[in-house]
């Protein structure tokens, strides 16, 4: 957020829109986005949507939200192509310029990032399970296959070495499963703490990451067509593995919890 260069003044009684937005899923087919930007303390309190309790000084840059319909004049979007990744999800770079919206325009509630943080934090949970469901699929897939594939008289599965891949794939997943319920019994709760969601969202992933393309060993050659799904999942994780906080944010959060020390800068 301390970075974002998007920018709202209110100017004459309408907000003025200018900067640019990227990986915006449907932004090219939605009749309305809604826009992160920064706004002064000043302007805020001008459009009366401002926090009274506030002490930030009036030039002060606050994050605010934006409903913006797409039809307005300086807002355009286009779809990001030749993704090697999620190539079945719209992700669109969006540019403002001079985008102009009436005053009611700005979100009311939840100043700064609390409302999408909190948001985040639901995904993250999700993903904890989702990116386990990819896994399994991946150990499914490979599972048949090797029960299938015949070498030298007896099928893949017969073998040690795919025995052992399976087998340690296999537990890799129940950890992972494991980790996700106690984190949903935490949530169910009320008690889940936002470096629980970090630890799962970083290793569900990363290991899930490492069951597809363990998978994709056992299939051989055959592996990099689209008739067998892991490889395919291990491209769409990456993904996942950068959406939602990177592996990298993740570490950070944890490492911040373990230590007492914030070393995000």
């Amino acid at each position: 957020p301390s970075s974002m260069t998007t920018n709202a003044k209110l100017v004459d009684g309408e907000w003025v829109l200018n900067g640019a937005k990227r990986w915006i899923g449907l932004a090219t087919i939605a009749d309305i986005t809604i826009i992160w930007a920064k706004v002064s303390v000043a302007d805020a309190k001008a459009a009366g949507v401002h926090p009274e309790n506030d002490t930030k000084s009036d030039d002060a840059q606050v994050v605010r939200g934006f409903i913006v319909p797409t039809d307005t004049l300086g807002y355009h979007a286009e779809a990001i192509e030749q993704k090697m990744s999620m190539r079945a999800s719209l992700q669109c770079d969006i540019w403002l310029k001079d985008a102009k919206l009436p005053v009611d325009a700005i979100l009311p509630h939840n100043p700064g990032l609390r409302g999408p943080f909190s948001c985040l934090n639901e995904a993250r949970y999700g993903i904890a399970w989702g990116a386990l469901g990819a896994a399994r699929d991946s150990i499914e897939s490979a599972l048949d296959y090797a029960s299938t594939r015949m070498q030298f008289g007896k099928p893949l599965t017969a073998y040690q070495l795919t025995q052992k891949k399976l087998a340690d794939m296999t537990i890799a997943l129940n950890k992972g499963q494991l980790m996700a319920l106690q984190l949903g019994r935490a949530n169910d709760a009320g008690t889940m703490d936002l470096h629980q969601i970090s630890m799962a969202k970083l290793d569900n992933v990363r290991v899930s990451i490492e069951i597809a393309r363990e998978c994709r060993t056992i299939l051989g050659g055959n592996g990099i067509t689209g008739d067998y799904s892991p490889l395919r999942h291990a491209n769409n994780l990456e993904s996942v593995r950068t959406y939602e906080g990177t592996d990298e944010v993740h570490t950070l959060i944890v490492g911040q919890k373990l230590t007492g020390e914030a070393a995000f800068s």
